[in-house]
């Protein structure tokens, strides 16, 4: 029988190939395969006749179209992905016995998607937001998931409450706004009177929730796991991915802006990055706890709202993943993708987490209706390198044919396969925990500790990042009408710092606390603050030049070229598409039109030096371009008669070298140099500052018109 199958595999194969022989499928065919000669009409009845129902391509094509739209996830639903690989740095097996934690020659492929969690489909990228960081591991013993976010904690600590914050962070039921957005009276209504979220509102009204891009922006597992070795020990862990172009974000301003101007800009960065072949690149790493300490914290090591700080639990990094391949199409692929966290394999295991114990039910339970039923596993996207033998036959949309008459274990017909497998053939074995007592709805005295952390967190903060989190607060709290819930929130944070909670009041039109809370203390967690970061490279940062007719050519390539040897993408913005002619007549290709793009596309702004400086400085578009690249800390480089633009502009308080003789100075990450001066020296120091991201010391930045 499986000789003959074979055979008639081949053969159907081969004629296959003789019928339609160009891979590249040259002609349009319906569903069928069937040839289409002509797509443009409808077959009627005469020219101008009815249409005819027996025009089969006709209503193949509308129909498809028809149901074309699948549920869109009810949150996640503005997603970008990417393929690539990872590789572990040493053998895990001590800890694990997990086979892709084994290898550092083997390469596991994965698929990555990140998205924002709030918004629609069709919503921005550039929200204030929490985003998702979720890994398929496509490994040799089947699919494994990471289902994770850019924040290390969570909102709540049981699952049963998920409901409820979804409904009141999405847009409010009378008239469906805001959208992607947690600046409205529902969401805050609901954060006032649940002390347990006072911790993410930390993190979520910081820097972290408008990342620069997905590539330099950190994950997180967030729940509590287990590891198990290969003799039953197990050991609490939880899963860290560190951005080795180092962790940076937006200015507020400018997310704003850039939903606008370009929506799509984190999706479009990291499509084109691995375009150009700046291949994101992560390290995992992982902290662990030995099960006899699980009970000796000051915190609940199960609770979601909770970290494990570094200075107790230090991160160990023990691989690196790389994403090196755009989707081939967006549907197939980053849109049908199915992530669930009980998707492991051997050696990876879960714990009590009560918040994990939900997600267990409720992302498989989702992708039953999204993806239109049981079998969703076998879309290609979602289906495992490892092969698939189990008795699960029918359902919608199978797409396996399998042989056999039996779907049943135990069965003497089959003789008895597929059949379980024991443990030392990879057969999945659950962690023996031992579990006592009552059925109750209750919690853990430790999960009441609300503030704490939360605590930790603003202590571990910059006076930067401090004064962004208070202008956070004054947004989002500014956007509440009820001035109940607006108080009621500054009272939750007064359990956090007395200042803190007296400085938003003061922001948002509402009395400060009646008693002062207590200061947050001194205990920091330096890494918590993106202030410690690497500042090291300037690798796939864009940098805009801007020019018209009359720049310094020679220094323009010089500069350039610098640029391009250290990784950054440097482009030619000026007034119109085209060639733009140097001083000496050559003429460069414009990249950017000022109509097209700004400042807030980019990580830094270079101005050269020639006769065009006149004309520059007297474009609206060119010193609007400076001003609101200094209001959001961007690094600023000119050269020779290019210092004249920023004289022009508001720039105030930072000093310019001389024109025309002075050497390269910079200061507050404005870079400047004289025409008579080192160019080598300027690249030197406006490099350096472009790898510090963000110069947020500058003088009266806010009062910069832009």
């Amino acid at each position: 029988m499986d000789t003959r199958r074979k055979i008639n595999e081949k053969s159907k194969q081969e004629q296959l190939d003789r019928v339609h022989p160009d891979p590249e499928r040259e002609y349009l065919t319906t569903n069928q395969g069937v040839r289409v000669s002509h797509t443009d009409d409808a077959l009627k009845v005469g020219e101008r006749g009815p249409t005819l129902l027996e025009d089969f391509h006709f209503r193949e094509k509308l129909t498809h179209f028809d149901h074309e739209r699948i549920p869109e996830r009810i949150v996640h639903a503005r997603g970008s992905g990417a393929h690539g690989y990872f590789q572990v740095y040493e053998p895990m097996t001590e800890y694990t016995r997990a086979a892709f934690l084994q290898d550092p020659k083997k390469k596991t492929p994965v698929f990555v998607r990140f998205s924002t969690v709030v918004g629609f489909r069709g919503s921005a990228d550039t929200v204030r937001d929490v985003r998702g960081f979720a890994v398929k591991f496509y490994t040799e013993e089947g699919n494994y998931d990471i289902v994770g976010n850019n924040m290390p904690i969570f909102f709540i600590v049981d699952a049963i409450k998920f409901p409820d914050l979804i409904h009141a962070i999405k847009p409010e039921q009378h008239h469906q706004m805001p959208q992607a957005s947690s600046a409205h009276d529902t969401f805050w209504d609901f954060a006032g009177s649940l002390p347990e979220i006072t911790h993410m509102l930390m993190w979520v009204l910081s820097d972290r929730a408008i990342p620069r891009s997905y590539r330099m922006m950190q994950g997180f597992g967030v729940n509590t796991f287990r590891f198990v070795n290969a003799e039953g020990k197990a050991r609490f862990v939880k899963f860290h991915w560190r951005p080795l172009l180092g962790i940076h974000s937006l200015a507020w301003d400018e997310a704003q802006k850039l939903a606008g101007k370009d929506p799509d800009f984190n999706r479009r960065d990291l499509w084109e990055a691995i375009e150009m072949g700046d291949y994101p690149e992560y390290e995992f790493g992982v902290q662990m706890i030995e099960e006899e300490d699980e009970h000796n914290f000051d915190f609940d090591i199960l609770d979601a709202t909770k970290i494990w700080p570094e200075e107790e639990v230090a991160i160990r990094w023990i691989g690196k993943m790389t994403l090196n391949r755009n989707p081939d199409n967006f549907f197939a692929e980053t849109e049908q993708i199915a992530f669930c966290p009980a998707n492991v394999v051997p050696g990876i295991d879960l714990s009590n987490d009560p918040l994990l114990q939900g997600r267990l039910f409720s992302y498989l339970d989702t992708q039953l209706i999204r993806l239109g039923g049981p079998n969703f596993q076998e879309i290609p996207i979602n289906r495992p390198l490892s092969p698939v033998a189990n008795n699960q036959r029918e359902g919608y949309h199978r797409t396996t044919i399998d042989q056999g008459r039996v779907s049943y274990f135990p069965n003497a017909l089959g003789e008895n396969k597929p059949r379980p497998a024991p443990a030392e053939e990879g057969g999945y074995v659950h962690y023996q925990e031992k579990i006592e007592g009552r059925k109750i709805r209750a919690r853990s005295e430790k999960f009441n500790d609300h503030f704490s952390q939360a605590k930790l967190f603003w202590n571990s903060m910059s006076e930067v990042e401090k004064e962004h989190i208070v202008k956070a607060f004054h947004f989002e709290l500014g956007k509440v009408s009820d001035t109940g819930v607006r108080s009621r929130v500054v009272d939750l944070i007064n359990n956090v710092d007395g200042d803190l909670a007296i400085r938003v009041a003061q922001g948002i039109g509402v009395p400060p606390p009646a008693r002062k809370g207590a200061p947050s203390g001194t205990k920091k967690s330096p890494n918590l603050s993106q202030e410690t970061t690497v500042m090291d490279t300037i690798k796939s940062r864009r940098v805009a030049i801007l020019a018209m007719e009359g720049y310094n050519r020679d220094e323009v390539v010089q500069v350039e070229q610098a640029l391009k040897d250290a990784g950054a993408h440097p482009e030619i913005v000026s007034e119109f598409y085209g060639r733009v002619r140097s001083a000496d007549g050559k003429e460069m290709e414009v990249d950017r039109s000022y109509a097209t793009t700004g400042s807030i596309v980019y990580d830094a702004v270079y101005i050269p030096g020639g006769r065009h400086a006149e004309t520059l400085k007297n474009q609206s578009y060119a010193i609007h371009f400076v001003n609101e690249a200094f209001k959001h800390g961007k690094p600023i480089g000119a050269i020779g008669e290019g210092i004249e633009l920023l004289k022009a502009s508001a720039i105030k308080g930072v000093a310019f070298a001389d024109t025309s003789g002075g050497e390269a100075l910079a200061e507050m990450g404005v870079v400047t140099c004289g025409s008579q001066g080192s160019v080598e020296s300027f690249i030197d120091q406006f490099k350096t500052a472009i790898a510090r991201h963000r110069h947020w010391d500058r003088e009266r930045m806010e009062q910069v018109p832009a």
